[in-house]
């Protein structure tokens, strides 16, 4: 089984396009769990996205308890500019979901201080406060996937 890649409450369409791309290009399942920011019809998502969304495994959350019932917290770890630790010492493993928060609040504090034991983060000078999200769910899931074998060569396909 694959890694999967989750949204927690996105709000910017270009950014969750571009990780909808990301996924396909990939063969990464993508996790949305609501609220969304936006409509699945926007066209900026749309855009974002290209013509790849026939090839994203995209899932939709009603809340966050929904997306619970569903995946295991064994398999969670997730990111946030407020942690200590770095995404390098992240234990990836094949059914991984990268829990990543919105754009505005990133992870809410109660998912954070539930998770420190598995809460990691993108190292980054002082002076700036957050990366873009799409920019952070690319750099986490190709070192994940780089952990995994991914290697120098073409990926698999999933």
């Amino acid at each position: 089984m694959a890694l999967h890649v989750a949204l927690v409450e996105p709000q910017i369409p270009p950014n969750t396009g571009n990780i909808a791309r990301l996924c396909a290009a990939t063969g990464t399942p993508l996790h949305l769990v609501e609220p969304l920011g936006f409509s699945l019809d926007a066209p900026e998502l749309k855009r974002a996205g290209l013509d790849y969304w026939d090839a994203v495994d995209l899932w939709m959350h009603r809340d966050w308890h929904a997306f619970r019932d569903v995946v295991s917290r064994d398999r969670c770890l997730y990111f946030s500019a407020h942690a200590e630790r770095s995404f390098w010492t992240a234990p990836y493993h094949d059914r991984a979901v990268l829990v990543f928060g919105n754009e505005s609040d990133g992870l809410p504090d109660r998912i954070r201080e539930k998770h420190a034991d598995r809460l990691y983060r993108i190292p980054m000078l002082d002076t700036v406060r957050s990366l873009n999200l799409a920019t952070a769910v690319g750099i986490v899931l190709y070192e994940a996937l780089r952990q995994q074998g991914w290697g120098d060569g073409p990926p698999p396909h999933r």
